[in-house]
Formats: structure tokens, sequence, C-alpha cells
């Protein structure tokens, strides 16, 4: 039996749905009035009390069949709220907004995560951060040192990590300076869409540590990068191209994302009239490791 549904709460929720973040703190009182308080881990847990009423017959109908599927409290499922993007301001911002530091897990393998707090990013010391575990599909973009590659990466809409393809790297032998920069590289096989950074680059110095977007390529020869070289001294020898993320380069994902839940109430029906149903008072929690 799946502990996990891969599918989300019918979302036709009332007007009046409730959603609260908490956050587990002990607190000790000493018989002088003072406190003492331990934050036991920062991470919020939510938990929601939703309405559902069924003008629609097969909305409340979904709603039970998922009750059934779940085996009441036991499996989880996908619950969508409307804040629920990943900016850094106030959460109504589009999907489009990449300002979340990804978590590194492993090489090449990074995991989406929000920080909360007016101004928060991921990462930033002192945030609660919530990881993100069920990306929309589709709804994931990623910046590496602010360039969005839309080639050499892909996300995973059930874990919420992002995994980078197999380094490409070559050796530079030219640099033109022009508002696109073409860089030879003989033996290379890079692709538009794909992104490079640029180091160890002797005579043209203000592009190393520079990434750009691939826009076109000669295959086995040269790629055409989205940087603007043409007030750069000329280039000398030397450098190198790599596709995945470099040591200090910032590495940020921005996308819509569901949370994990389980049901935490029993779900009840009520017959209102011959064709509207209602289920009041459904109790919903967030799970913080699916």
């Amino acid at each position: 039996m799946p502990e996990f549904l891969e599918e989300r709460l019918p979302d036709e929720i009332r007007m009046g749905a409730q959603v609260r973040d908490s956050y587990e703190v002990q607190i000790t009182r000493t018989a002088g009035g003072s406190e003492h308080r331990r934050l036991v881990h920062p991470i919020p847990l939510r938990r929601f009390v939703i309405n559902f009423t069924g003008l629609r017959d097969d909305t409340i109908k979904r709603v039970m069949d998922l009750y059934a599927r779940a085996h009441g409290r036991y499996a989880g499922f996908r619950v969508n709220w409307p804040d629920d993007r990943t900016t850094a301001t106030d959460g109504r911002a589009a999907p489009t907004a990449i300002d979340q530091d990804l978590e590194l897990v492993s090489t090449g393998v990074y995991q989406l995560q929000k920080a909360y707090g007016l101004g928060a990013t991921a990462g930033a010391s002192g945030y609660p951060v919530r990881t993100i575990f069920k990306p929309v599909a589709g709804a994931v973009l990623v910046s590496i040192g602010g360039v969005i590659p839309t080639l050499g990466l892909s996300s995973d809409s059930t874990t919420g990590r992002v995994t980078f393809s197999a380094n490409k790297t070559r050796a530079i032998t030219a640099i033109t300076k022009a508002v696109q920069a073409v860089i030879s590289c003989a033996g290379h096989t890079f692709l538009a869409g794909e992104s490079v950074h640029i180091s160890g680059v002797v005579g043209m110095v203000e592009i190393n540590g520079m990434r750009g977007l691939i826009v076109s390529v000669v295959a086995s020869v040269s790629i055409t990068v989205a940087i603007n070289s043409a007030g750069f001294t000329a280039y000398t020898s030397g450098g190198t191209a790599n596709t995945r993320p470099q040591s200090g380069e910032a590495v940020k994902g921005g996308c819509e994302f569901d949370l994990p839940c389980r049901f935490d109430s029993d779900v009840d029906a009520t017959l209102l009239t011959r064709s509207v149903r209602e289920i009041g008072s459904m109790e919903v929690v967030e799970l913080l490791n699916p």
C-alpha cells in the first residue's frame, strides 16, 4: 500500500478555508516568572481547515474517493495553496521569480526550498525554511550565476530535486570582442540552451567568472554566448568552459509547489439538498518528511 499518492486534493475549496503555520517551541516557566524557550526545529508545519460545498456532484465524490484511497490518515497527497510560490517578498508573485537558494545535496544535485519572512531567501541565517518536495510539474525555473539554462538539467516533481547533467568541459583557444562573444573550443559537444562558466582566460580577464547562455553553436568548433565582450581586453590565451555550477556560483530556483499532506480528521459529507453536498471543517496537516 503506497504511503503517498501523487494526486492533488480537489481545489474547489469554499472561501473561508483556514491555513496556519506553526513552530514547535518548548516553553518552561520558572517560579519567578521567567521563560526559557527552546526551538525544537525551525521548520514551519502547516495545517488546513477546509470546507467543500459540492454544487458539482463530482467534487464531493472526488474528495471522498481520495479519502478512501488514502485510507483516512494513512497516505499522503498533494495540496495546493494559492500563495505557495517561491518568492522572497509576500508569496503572491508569479512562479517565474527565481530568488531562493537551492540546497546542495550531492555533486550536481540540489533541493528546492523556500525561506519565510520579508526579504528572506533560503540559505540566509535565521529564517525558517520549508523544503519543497512537491513542485508543480513544468513550473520550476533554475538559474546558475543569474543565467537560466533551458538544457542541461532536470527537476523531479515528486522529490523537489534538481539534477544537472554530467559536466561538459572544453579548453578555450579564442574569444571574440563582440556583443555576443564567440568562443572557440575545438571538439566541443555544447548545445544551444546550455550555459557555460568561463575561467582561466589570459588577456580578456574580465570574462573570468562569468556565465553565459549558449545562443548558437558551430559543432565541434565554437559557441556563441550571451556575454557582451565588446569592451573587454583582447583575448591572449587559455581558459576553460564548464556547464555544471562551479565553486562560488549561486544556484537559485523558483516554482509553484504543492504541499505533501495527509488527512488529520474524519471526512463527513452532509446532504444539504438533493443536489448539494457539504464537507465541513475537514482538517489536513503537512508532512514534513514525506
